[in-house]
């Protein structure tokens, strides 16, 4: 692969750990994730993750209530292969405390392929106050991450970036009926998009509004796909 291709390449992953960390796991080679036992009323997503059809990783998400809070768990890893050599490794973890439907909350970290980033958010009388990105801010009002598993996501137009801690103003349209795989099994699904600050990303879920995959196009054309594995109740 020429100076050009590797460049190309690089794009293109630099694109996916954006969209990886907005979906934003562990393959056959990538580190195994963090898997401690579930405390009781606990709502786990499984997701395999895949770059054109083929396998890169996994991510799991796991939603505690604690009344009329919730703390969330994300943990990402995946492992590009070019040639048979690693091209790209990638590791997103994330935890997030929620007061009913806004963030309160959020400690994230991330290995962009050697490059380690980290976004603290706390909530305080001024609002949301964002620490570690590039520009310190805070953020008024009610504020959400992109939180797929949770059905007020789907009516909002900004959203928390947790790699960036920026936040993005988005577009949220349902798109229709239609099917997608889970665990192996065509099920019917209804399909949504996400449009603006990224390639837009499309979001399944069941017809009782439980999240199910997502598809979007990274930089060069890949594909993107998240599958649910299985969903765990503890």
């Amino acid at each position: 692969m020429n100076a050009v291709g590797r460049l190309r390449e690089r794009r293109a992953f630099a694109a996916l750990a954006v969209l990886a960390a907005v979906a934003t796991a562990h393959s056959v080679d990538a580190p195994p994730m963090s898997a401690d036992p579930a405390a009781p009323g606990t709502r786990i997503w499984n997701f395999r993750v895949m770059l054109d059809g083929q396998p890169i990783g996994r991510h799991r998400y796991s939603v505690t209530p604690q009344g009329e809070r919730r703390e969330v768990r994300s943990d990402a890893a995946f492992e590009v292969r070019v040639l048979g050599f690693v091209a790209y490794r990638y590791r997103h973890q994330a935890r997030e405390r929620w007061q009913r439907d806004c963030l309160s909350a959020l400690d994230a970290n991330t290995d962009d392929d050697g490059r380690v980033s980290r976004i603290d958010a706390a909530r305080d009388d001024a609002g949301l106050r964002i620490t570690g990105a590039d520009e310190p801010r805070v953020l008024p009002g009610c504020v959400l991450s992109y939180a797929y598993w949770n059905p007020a996501m789907l009516t909002q137009t900004r959203l928390l970036n947790a790699q960036t801690g920026e936040l993005d103003t988005l577009r949220i349209e349902r798109v229709g009926p239609g099917s997608v795989d889970v665990a192996g099994a065509a099920v019917p699904a209804v399909r949504w998009r996400v449009s603006g600050a990224h390639a837009p990303i499309e979001l399944w879920y069941s017809p009782q509004g439980e999240w199910l995959g997502l598809d979007s196009t990274v930089a060069g054309g890949r594909r993107l796909s998240y599958r649910l594995d299985t969903k765990e109740n503890g």
